[in-house]
Protein backbone atom coordinates (compact mmCIF):
# COMPACT_ATOMS: atom_id res chain seq x y z
CA UNK A 1 0.00 0.00 0.00
CA UNK A 2 2.86 2.40 0.81
CA UNK A 3 4.40 1.92 -2.63
CA UNK A 4 1.03 2.28 -4.33
CA UNK A 5 0.49 5.56 -2.50
CA UNK A 6 3.99 6.79 -3.43
CA UNK A 7 3.47 5.92 -7.11
CA UNK A 8 0.04 7.58 -7.12
CA UNK A 9 1.34 10.76 -5.47
CA UNK A 10 4.28 10.95 -7.90
CA UNK A 11 2.13 10.52 -11.00
CA UNK A 12 -0.54 12.84 -9.61
CA UNK A 13 2.07 15.64 -9.57
CA UNK A 14 1.28 15.89 -13.29
CA UNK A 15 -1.98 17.36 -12.00
CA UNK A 16 -0.01 20.02 -10.09
CA UNK A 17 1.67 21.11 -13.32
CA UNK A 18 -1.70 20.95 -15.07
CA UNK A 19 -3.33 23.26 -12.50
CA UNK A 20 -0.38 25.64 -12.27
CA UNK A 21 0.05 25.90 -16.03
CA UNK A 22 -3.58 26.56 -16.88
CA UNK A 23 -4.26 29.17 -14.17
CA UNK A 24 -0.92 31.02 -13.97
CA UNK A 25 -2.01 32.93 -17.07
CA UNK A 26 -4.61 34.77 -14.96
CA UNK A 27 -1.87 36.92 -13.41
CA UNK A 28 -0.27 37.62 -16.78
CA UNK A 29 -3.57 38.34 -18.53
CA UNK A 30 -3.75 42.13 -18.12
CA UNK A 31 0.03 42.92 -18.30
CA UNK A 32 0.36 41.02 -21.60
CA UNK A 33 -2.70 42.73 -23.01
CA UNK A 34 -1.21 46.14 -22.20
CA UNK A 35 2.32 45.22 -23.36
CA UNK A 36 1.33 43.95 -26.79
CA UNK A 37 -1.89 46.01 -27.11
CA UNK A 38 -3.93 42.99 -28.21
CA UNK A 39 -7.52 43.20 -29.38
CA UNK A 40 -10.22 41.09 -27.63
CA UNK A 41 -10.23 38.73 -30.65
CA UNK A 42 -6.44 38.23 -30.69
CA UNK A 43 -6.22 38.10 -26.90
CA UNK A 44 -8.92 35.48 -26.58
CA UNK A 45 -7.79 33.39 -29.56
CA UNK A 46 -4.03 33.40 -28.97
CA UNK A 47 -2.97 34.69 -25.56
CA UNK A 48 -5.63 33.16 -23.31
CA UNK A 49 -6.90 30.09 -25.16
CA UNK A 50 -3.86 28.91 -27.15
CA UNK A 51 -2.75 26.66 -24.28
CA UNK A 52 -6.22 25.18 -24.23
CA UNK A 53 -6.15 24.41 -27.95
CA UNK A 54 -2.87 22.61 -27.27
CA UNK A 55 -4.70 20.79 -24.50
CA UNK A 56 -7.43 19.78 -26.95
CA UNK A 57 -4.81 18.33 -29.31
CA UNK A 58 -2.98 16.61 -26.45
CA UNK A 59 -6.17 15.04 -25.10
CA UNK A 60 -7.36 13.95 -28.56
CA UNK A 61 -4.06 12.24 -29.38
CA UNK A 62 -3.00 11.36 -25.83
CA UNK A 63 -4.53 7.89 -26.03
CA UNK A 64 -2.04 6.88 -28.73
CA UNK A 65 1.25 7.21 -26.77
CA UNK A 66 -0.52 6.15 -23.57
CA UNK A 67 -1.53 2.87 -25.20
CA UNK A 68 1.48 2.06 -27.37
CA UNK A 69 4.41 3.76 -25.64
CA UNK A 70 3.05 3.09 -22.17
CA UNK A 71 1.70 5.18 -19.31
CA UNK A 72 5.11 5.71 -17.68
CA UNK A 73 7.05 6.91 -20.75
CA UNK A 74 4.17 9.17 -21.72
CA UNK A 75 4.19 10.75 -18.25
CA UNK A 76 7.95 11.36 -18.51
CA UNK A 77 7.60 13.26 -21.79
CA UNK A 78 4.76 15.29 -20.32
CA UNK A 79 7.25 16.71 -17.81
CA UNK A 80 9.60 17.67 -20.65
CA UNK A 81 6.79 19.52 -22.45
CA UNK A 82 5.90 21.48 -19.30
CA UNK A 83 9.55 22.47 -18.80
CA UNK A 84 9.97 23.71 -22.39
CA UNK A 85 6.70 25.63 -22.19
CA UNK A 86 7.58 27.38 -18.93
CA UNK A 87 11.01 28.55 -20.09
CA UNK A 88 9.79 29.54 -23.55
CA UNK A 89 6.72 31.45 -22.31
CA UNK A 90 8.76 33.39 -19.76
CA UNK A 91 11.33 34.45 -22.38
CA UNK A 92 8.93 35.03 -25.31
CA UNK A 93 9.77 38.25 -27.20
CA UNK A 94 6.41 38.60 -28.97
CA UNK A 95 2.81 37.35 -28.74
CA UNK A 96 3.32 34.75 -31.48
CA UNK A 97 6.23 32.92 -29.84
CA UNK A 98 4.43 33.27 -26.52
CA UNK A 99 1.36 31.57 -27.98
CA UNK A 100 3.53 28.80 -29.45
CA UNK A 101 5.13 27.93 -26.09
CA UNK A 102 1.76 28.12 -24.32
CA UNK A 103 0.48 25.69 -26.95
CA UNK A 104 3.33 23.28 -26.10
CA UNK A 105 2.38 23.42 -22.42
CA UNK A 106 -1.23 22.83 -23.37
CA UNK A 107 -0.27 19.61 -25.15
CA UNK A 108 1.37 18.49 -21.90
CA UNK A 109 -1.80 19.28 -19.95
CA UNK A 110 -3.97 17.40 -22.44
CA UNK A 111 -1.85 14.25 -22.51
CA UNK A 112 -1.46 14.29 -18.70
CA UNK A 113 -5.25 14.32 -18.28
CA UNK A 114 -5.30 11.07 -20.29
CA UNK A 115 -2.22 9.22 -18.97
CA UNK A 116 -2.12 10.13 -15.27
CA UNK A 117 -5.70 9.16 -14.25
CA UNK A 118 -5.41 5.91 -16.25
CA UNK A 119 -2.11 5.00 -14.56
CA UNK A 120 -3.50 5.63 -11.07
CA UNK A 121 -6.71 3.68 -11.78
CA UNK A 122 -4.61 0.72 -12.94
CA UNK A 123 -2.26 0.53 -9.94
CA UNK A 124 -4.95 0.85 -7.24
CA UNK A 125 -7.56 -1.49 -5.76
CA UNK A 126 -11.35 -1.14 -5.94
CA UNK A 127 -11.44 0.11 -2.34
CA UNK A 128 -8.96 2.97 -2.73
CA UNK A 129 -9.22 3.79 -6.44
CA UNK A 130 -11.49 6.79 -5.88
CA UNK A 131 -9.36 8.29 -3.12
CA UNK A 132 -6.03 7.77 -4.85
CA UNK A 133 -7.49 8.71 -8.24
CA UNK A 134 -8.66 11.98 -6.71
CA UNK A 135 -5.02 12.77 -5.86
CA UNK A 136 -4.73 13.98 -9.45
CA UNK A 137 -7.52 16.51 -8.82
CA UNK A 138 -6.01 17.42 -5.44
CA UNK A 139 -2.68 18.22 -7.08
CA UNK A 140 -4.47 20.08 -9.85
CA UNK A 141 -6.20 22.26 -7.26
CA UNK A 142 -2.99 22.63 -5.27
CA UNK A 143 -1.27 23.77 -8.47
CA UNK A 144 -4.02 26.34 -8.98
CA UNK A 145 -3.57 27.65 -5.44
CA UNK A 146 0.22 27.82 -5.77
CA UNK A 147 -0.19 29.66 -9.10
CA UNK A 148 -2.46 32.25 -7.45
CA UNK A 149 -0.01 32.67 -4.53
CA UNK A 150 2.97 32.82 -6.89
CA UNK A 151 1.29 35.49 -9.01
CA UNK A 152 0.48 37.52 -5.90
CA UNK A 153 4.02 37.30 -4.51
CA UNK A 154 5.63 38.12 -7.86
CA UNK A 155 3.43 41.18 -8.39
CA UNK A 156 5.92 44.07 -8.27
CA UNK A 157 8.97 41.77 -8.26
CA UNK A 158 10.39 42.98 -11.58
CA UNK A 159 8.10 45.74 -12.74
CA UNK A 160 6.87 45.25 -16.29
CA UNK A 161 8.48 41.79 -16.39
CA UNK A 162 6.53 40.36 -13.46
CA UNK A 163 4.47 38.21 -15.79
CA UNK A 164 7.61 36.56 -17.22
CA UNK A 165 8.61 35.33 -13.76
CA UNK A 166 5.03 34.19 -13.08
CA UNK A 167 5.15 31.91 -16.11
CA UNK A 168 8.82 30.89 -16.06
CA UNK A 169 8.93 29.69 -12.46
CA UNK A 170 6.93 26.60 -13.46
CA UNK A 171 10.16 25.16 -14.93
CA UNK A 172 11.31 24.20 -11.40
CA UNK A 173 8.43 21.82 -10.48
CA UNK A 174 8.36 20.55 -14.08
CA UNK A 175 11.97 19.42 -13.88
CA UNK A 176 11.44 17.87 -10.43
CA UNK A 177 8.41 15.90 -11.63
CA UNK A 178 10.25 14.63 -14.72
CA UNK A 179 13.03 13.19 -12.58
CA UNK A 180 10.63 11.67 -10.03
CA UNK A 181 8.43 9.86 -12.55
CA UNK A 182 11.43 7.82 -13.75
CA UNK A 183 11.17 5.82 -10.51
CA UNK A 184 7.58 4.56 -10.91
CA UNK A 185 6.91 1.15 -12.52
CA UNK A 186 4.83 0.46 -15.60
CA UNK A 187 1.12 -0.25 -15.17
CA UNK A 188 0.48 -4.00 -14.66
CA UNK A 189 -2.48 -3.94 -17.04
CA UNK A 190 -0.37 -2.28 -19.74
CA UNK A 191 2.40 -4.83 -19.20
CA UNK A 192 -0.04 -7.73 -19.49
CA UNK A 193 -1.95 -6.36 -22.48
CA UNK A 194 0.70 -4.72 -24.67
CA UNK A 195 4.02 -6.19 -23.56
CA UNK A 196 2.75 -9.71 -22.80
CA UNK A 197 4.99 -9.44 -19.74
CA UNK A 198 3.11 -11.51 -17.16
CA UNK A 199 6.13 -11.69 -14.88
CA UNK A 200 6.57 -7.91 -14.82
CA UNK A 201 2.85 -7.38 -14.31
CA UNK A 202 2.79 -9.86 -11.42
CA UNK A 203 5.73 -8.13 -9.73
CA UNK A 204 3.84 -4.81 -9.72
CA UNK A 205 0.58 -6.49 -8.62
CA UNK A 206 2.33 -7.97 -5.58
CA UNK A 207 2.99 -4.42 -4.37
CA UNK A 208 -0.62 -3.46 -5.02
CA UNK A 209 -1.95 -6.57 -3.22
CA UNK A 210 0.71 -7.19 -0.51
CA UNK A 211 -1.63 -9.43 1.51
CA UNK A 212 -2.14 -11.87 -1.35
CA UNK A 213 -4.33 -12.09 -4.41
CA UNK A 214 -1.83 -10.84 -7.00
CA UNK A 215 -1.88 -14.12 -8.96
CA UNK A 216 -5.68 -14.18 -9.02
CA UNK A 217 -5.83 -10.53 -10.16
CA UNK A 218 -3.40 -11.25 -13.00
CA UNK A 219 -5.59 -14.15 -14.14
CA UNK A 220 -8.67 -11.91 -13.96
CA UNK A 221 -6.93 -9.28 -16.11
CA UNK A 222 -5.82 -11.87 -18.67
CA UNK A 223 -9.26 -13.48 -18.75
CA UNK A 224 -10.88 -10.10 -19.32
CA UNK A 225 -8.56 -9.41 -22.23
CA UNK A 226 -9.40 -12.78 -23.80
CA UNK A 227 -13.12 -12.00 -23.85
CA UNK A 228 -12.75 -9.35 -26.53
CA UNK A 229 -10.69 -8.75 -29.59
CA UNK A 230 -7.05 -7.93 -29.01
CA UNK A 231 -7.51 -4.55 -30.67
CA UNK A 232 -10.94 -2.94 -30.54
CA UNK A 233 -12.34 0.32 -31.84
CA UNK A 234 -13.92 2.63 -29.26
CA UNK A 235 -16.67 3.89 -31.56
CA UNK A 236 -18.78 0.76 -31.63
CA UNK A 237 -22.42 0.33 -30.70
CA UNK A 238 -21.61 -1.69 -27.59
CA UNK A 239 -19.63 1.24 -26.17
CA UNK A 240 -22.24 3.91 -26.97
CA UNK A 241 -23.45 4.17 -23.37
CA UNK A 242 -19.87 4.64 -22.13
CA UNK A 243 -19.21 7.27 -24.78
CA UNK A 244 -22.24 9.24 -23.63
CA UNK A 245 -21.22 8.96 -19.98
CA UNK A 246 -17.72 10.27 -20.76
CA UNK A 247 -19.09 13.05 -22.94
CA UNK A 248 -21.75 14.27 -20.52
CA UNK A 249 -19.63 14.41 -17.37
CA UNK A 250 -17.00 16.41 -19.31
CA UNK A 251 -19.63 18.62 -20.97
CA UNK A 252 -21.30 19.52 -17.68
CA UNK A 253 -17.91 20.07 -16.03
CA UNK A 254 -17.17 22.97 -18.35
CA UNK A 255 -20.72 24.28 -18.65
CA UNK A 256 -20.61 24.90 -14.91
CA UNK A 257 -18.42 27.92 -15.71
CA UNK A 258 -15.49 26.75 -13.58
CA UNK A 259 -12.81 27.81 -16.07
CA UNK A 260 -14.62 31.09 -16.68
CA UNK A 261 -14.20 31.86 -12.98
CA UNK A 262 -10.68 30.48 -12.42
CA UNK A 263 -8.99 31.86 -15.54
CA UNK A 264 -10.48 35.33 -15.25
CA UNK A 265 -10.81 35.57 -11.43
CA UNK A 266 -8.69 38.74 -10.96
CA UNK A 267 -10.45 40.56 -13.82
CA UNK A 268 -13.94 39.54 -12.66
CA UNK A 269 -13.21 40.66 -9.10
CA UNK A 270 -11.79 43.96 -10.35
CA UNK A 271 -14.98 44.58 -12.30
CA UNK A 272 -16.91 43.86 -9.12
CA UNK A 273 -15.13 46.74 -7.38
CA UNK A 274 -11.90 45.27 -5.97
CA UNK A 275 -8.51 46.78 -6.82
CA UNK A 276 -5.85 44.96 -8.83
CA UNK A 277 -3.79 43.81 -5.83
CA UNK A 278 -6.93 42.99 -3.83
CA UNK A 279 -8.29 40.88 -6.68
CA UNK A 280 -5.06 38.87 -6.89
CA UNK A 281 -5.14 38.32 -3.12
CA UNK A 282 -8.79 37.25 -3.19
CA UNK A 283 -7.94 34.82 -5.98
CA UNK A 284 -5.84 33.07 -3.34
CA UNK A 285 -8.95 32.80 -1.15
CA UNK A 286 -10.69 31.06 -4.04
CA UNK A 287 -7.74 28.70 -4.36
CA UNK A 288 -7.78 27.88 -0.61
CA UNK A 289 -11.49 27.06 -0.69
CA UNK A 290 -10.90 24.90 -3.76
CA UNK A 291 -8.16 22.95 -1.96
CA UNK A 292 -10.10 22.42 1.28
CA UNK A 293 -13.22 21.10 -0.42
CA UNK A 294 -11.18 18.95 -2.79
CA UNK A 295 -9.76 17.23 0.30
CA UNK A 296 -13.31 16.74 1.59
CA UNK A 297 -14.33 15.31 -1.79
CA UNK A 298 -11.37 12.90 -1.67
CA UNK A 299 -12.50 11.70 1.76
CA UNK A 300 -16.06 11.11 0.56
CA UNK A 301 -15.63 9.69 -2.95
CA UNK A 302 -15.12 6.07 -1.84
CA UNK A 303 -17.72 6.40 0.93
CA UNK A 304 -20.66 8.21 -0.64
CA UNK A 305 -19.70 7.35 -4.21
CA UNK A 306 -19.27 9.31 -7.43
CA UNK A 307 -22.98 9.80 -8.18
CA UNK A 308 -23.83 11.21 -4.74
CA UNK A 309 -21.03 13.77 -4.96
CA UNK A 310 -22.26 14.92 -8.39
CA UNK A 311 -25.77 15.42 -6.96
CA UNK A 312 -24.47 17.34 -3.92
CA UNK A 313 -22.21 19.48 -6.09
CA UNK A 314 -25.01 20.23 -8.55
CA UNK A 315 -27.23 21.63 -5.81
CA UNK A 316 -24.37 23.83 -4.59
CA UNK A 317 -23.69 24.97 -8.16
CA UNK A 318 -27.29 26.03 -8.73
CA UNK A 319 -27.56 28.05 -5.52
CA UNK A 320 -24.16 29.73 -5.81
CA UNK A 321 -24.35 30.56 -9.54
CA UNK A 322 -27.81 32.07 -9.16
CA UNK A 323 -26.59 34.22 -6.25
CA UNK A 324 -23.41 35.32 -8.08
CA UNK A 325 -25.61 36.41 -10.98
CA UNK A 326 -27.91 38.23 -8.59
CA UNK A 327 -24.96 40.02 -6.93
CA UNK A 328 -23.81 41.32 -10.33
CA UNK A 329 -27.36 42.28 -11.28
CA UNK A 330 -27.98 44.45 -8.19
CA UNK A 331 -24.31 45.51 -7.81
CA UNK A 332 -24.06 43.95 -4.37
CA UNK A 333 -21.12 44.34 -1.99
CA UNK A 334 -17.97 42.76 -3.57
CA UNK A 335 -17.36 40.73 -0.40
CA UNK A 336 -20.82 39.14 -0.71
CA UNK A 337 -20.02 38.34 -4.34
CA UNK A 338 -16.69 36.79 -3.33
CA UNK A 339 -18.52 34.65 -0.73
CA UNK A 340 -20.83 33.13 -3.34
CA UNK A 341 -17.95 32.63 -5.79
CA UNK A 342 -16.20 30.67 -3.03
CA UNK A 343 -19.39 28.63 -2.50
CA UNK A 344 -19.42 27.92 -6.24
CA UNK A 345 -15.79 26.76 -6.16
CA UNK A 346 -16.51 24.60 -3.10
CA UNK A 347 -19.44 22.96 -4.93
CA UNK A 348 -17.19 22.22 -7.88
CA UNK A 349 -14.39 20.83 -5.72
CA UNK A 350 -16.59 18.41 -3.78
CA UNK A 351 -18.55 17.34 -6.86
CA UNK A 352 -17.27 17.51 -10.44
CA UNK A 353 -13.71 18.29 -9.38
CA UNK A 354 -13.38 15.19 -7.21
CA UNK A 355 -15.27 12.90 -9.59
CA UNK A 356 -14.49 13.64 -13.25
CA UNK A 357 -10.97 12.22 -13.65
CA UNK A 358 -11.74 9.16 -11.52
CA UNK A 359 -15.04 8.45 -13.31
CA UNK A 360 -13.67 8.75 -16.85
CA UNK A 361 -10.63 6.60 -16.03
CA UNK A 362 -12.70 3.71 -14.66
CA UNK A 363 -15.75 3.36 -16.94
CA UNK A 364 -13.94 2.09 -20.05
CA UNK A 365 -12.76 -1.53 -20.55
CA UNK A 366 -9.05 -2.40 -20.46
CA UNK A 367 -8.92 -2.84 -24.25
CA UNK A 368 -10.07 0.71 -25.03
CA UNK A 369 -9.33 2.59 -21.79
CA UNK A 370 -6.65 4.87 -23.27
CA UNK A 371 -8.90 5.90 -26.17
CA UNK A 372 -11.94 6.23 -23.89
CA UNK A 373 -10.00 8.50 -21.56
CA UNK A 374 -8.91 10.52 -24.57
CA UNK A 375 -12.55 10.85 -25.69
CA UNK A 376 -13.74 12.12 -22.31
CA UNK A 377 -10.84 14.50 -21.71
CA UNK A 378 -10.91 15.93 -25.25
CA UNK A 379 -14.61 16.73 -24.77
CA UNK A 380 -13.67 18.51 -21.54
CA UNK A 381 -10.90 20.52 -23.17
CA UNK A 382 -12.76 21.44 -26.34
CA UNK A 383 -15.48 23.11 -24.27
CA UNK A 384 -12.86 24.65 -21.96
CA UNK A 385 -11.09 26.18 -24.96
CA UNK A 386 -14.32 27.48 -26.47
CA UNK A 387 -15.39 29.11 -23.21
CA UNK A 388 -11.96 30.70 -22.67
CA UNK A 389 -11.88 31.86 -26.29
CA UNK A 390 -15.21 33.69 -26.17
CA UNK A 391 -14.97 35.06 -22.61
CA UNK A 392 -13.14 38.30 -23.61
CA UNK A 393 -16.03 39.09 -25.97
CA UNK A 394 -18.34 39.09 -22.95
CA UNK A 395 -16.30 40.67 -20.13
CA UNK A 396 -13.84 43.06 -21.84
CA UNK A 397 -14.14 46.42 -20.03
CA UNK A 398 -14.64 48.46 -23.20
CA UNK A 399 -15.93 46.11 -25.91
CA UNK A 400 -17.46 43.18 -24.01
CA UNK A 401 -21.07 42.31 -24.88
CA UNK A 402 -21.98 41.79 -21.20
CA UNK A 403 -19.34 44.06 -19.64
CA UNK A 404 -22.02 45.71 -17.49
CA UNK A 405 -24.35 42.70 -17.29
CA UNK A 406 -22.24 39.71 -16.25
CA UNK A 407 -25.24 38.26 -14.43
CA UNK A 408 -26.60 36.87 -17.72
CA UNK A 409 -23.65 34.49 -17.94
CA UNK A 410 -24.05 33.13 -14.41
CA UNK A 411 -27.78 32.52 -14.84
CA UNK A 412 -26.96 30.52 -17.98
CA UNK A 413 -24.44 28.37 -16.10
CA UNK A 414 -26.98 27.84 -13.29
CA UNK A 415 -29.48 26.54 -15.86
CA UNK A 416 -26.93 24.06 -17.19
CA UNK A 417 -26.34 22.76 -13.67
CA UNK A 418 -30.05 22.05 -13.30
CA UNK A 419 -29.62 19.71 -16.27
CA UNK A 420 -26.59 18.11 -14.62
CA UNK A 421 -28.62 17.51 -11.45
CA UNK A 422 -31.31 15.71 -13.47
CA UNK A 423 -28.64 13.61 -15.23
CA UNK A 424 -26.96 12.75 -11.92
CA UNK A 425 -30.24 11.61 -10.35
CA UNK A 426 -31.62 9.58 -13.23
CA UNK A 427 -28.81 8.48 -15.55
CA UNK A 428 -25.37 8.44 -13.92
CA UNK A 429 -24.27 4.96 -12.71
CA UNK A 430 -22.40 4.39 -9.44
CA UNK A 431 -18.89 2.94 -9.83
CA UNK A 432 -17.51 2.82 -6.28
CA UNK A 433 -16.24 -0.41 -4.73
CA UNK A 434 -15.90 -2.45 -7.92
CA UNK A 435 -12.76 -3.56 -9.76
CA UNK A 436 -12.17 -2.28 -13.28
CA UNK A 437 -13.02 -5.71 -14.66
CA UNK A 438 -16.27 -5.88 -12.65
CA UNK A 439 -17.25 -2.41 -13.85
CA UNK A 440 -16.75 -3.47 -17.44
CA UNK A 441 -19.25 -6.31 -17.06
CA UNK A 442 -21.75 -4.09 -15.22
CA UNK A 443 -21.66 -1.13 -17.62
CA UNK A 444 -21.59 -3.10 -20.86
CA UNK A 445 -24.56 -5.18 -19.72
Amino acid sequence: MKKTLLWSVTVALAGFLFGFDTVVISGANQPIKELWNTSPLFHGTFIMSMALWGTVLGSLLGGIPTKWMGRKKTLFWIGILFFISAVGSGLAPDPYSFSFFRFIGGIGVGVSSVAAPIYISEITTANNRGRLGALYQFNLVFGILVAFISNYLLKGFDGANDWRWMLGIEAIPALAYTLMVIKVPNSPRWLALHKKDDEGALEVLKHIYPDGGADEKLEEIKEDLKEGEKAERLFRKKYSKLLWLGFLIAFFNQLSGINFVLYYAPQILEQAGLGSTESLFNSIAIGVVNLIFTIIGMRLIDRLGRRQLIIIGSIGYIVSLFMVGYCFQVEANPILLLTFICLFVASHAIGQGAVIWVFISEIYPNRVRAYGQSWGTSTHWIFAALITLITPFFIDETEGIFRNNLWYIYYFFAGMMVLQLIWGIFKMPETKGKSLEELEKKLLN
